[in-house]
């Protein structure tokens, strides 16, 4: 479900990478700073202080990396995949599994939610998505009706 030639792709929004990349920024300055009191106090190699420093620039590079390209939701032929989001329930299904979708708002946040025909359920945050909310259900609506003829997202 997340190979190339999926017609529809989102990546997390570009907010909550920057968000992600300052947490770790910032955990990263406070281990260094730990690194260098140890230096300083504990007679530690004036080495791992440069370790330290590789490994975090190293870090920052590949998370940055990993959630700019990291596919959240993909929309294919023949069902979705939904992944990286905690609590999303089912991460993949068939269409024709699906048996109703509807869209709504809990704790002030916008989702997405899929019904299965088995009773679970599939919840998408659609903040998360890079792009406009609207877009994503507009879509996710194509994908359904293109092949199974479901109604309209409530």
């Amino acid at each position: 479900m997340f190979n190339r030639g999926v017609p529809s792709q989102y990546r997390l929004s570009r907010p909550l990478v920057a968000r992600l990349t300052g947490v770790l920024l910032a955990t990263l300055g406070v281990v260094i700073l730990v690194v260098a009191a140890l230096v300083a106090l504990v007679s530690l190699p004036a080495v791992a202080l440069t370790i330290a420093v590789v490994v975090a620039v190293v870090a920052v590079a590949a998370a940055t990396l990993v959630l700019g390209r990291g596919i959240v939701v993909a929309l294919g032929e023949d069902g979705y995949g939904v992944r990286f989001v905690r609590g999303v329930g089912v991460p993949r299904a068939d269409w024709k599994q699906v048996e109703s979708v509807s869209a709504t708002t809990m704790a002030g946040e916008r989702y997405v939610v899929l019904t299965l025909k088995d009773g679970r359920t599939t919840t998408v945050p659609v903040r998360l998505l890079e792009g406009r909310p609207d877009d994503f259900v507009r879509d996710l609506q194509e994908h359904l009706n293109r092949g199974y003829g479901y109604r309209r997202i409530a």
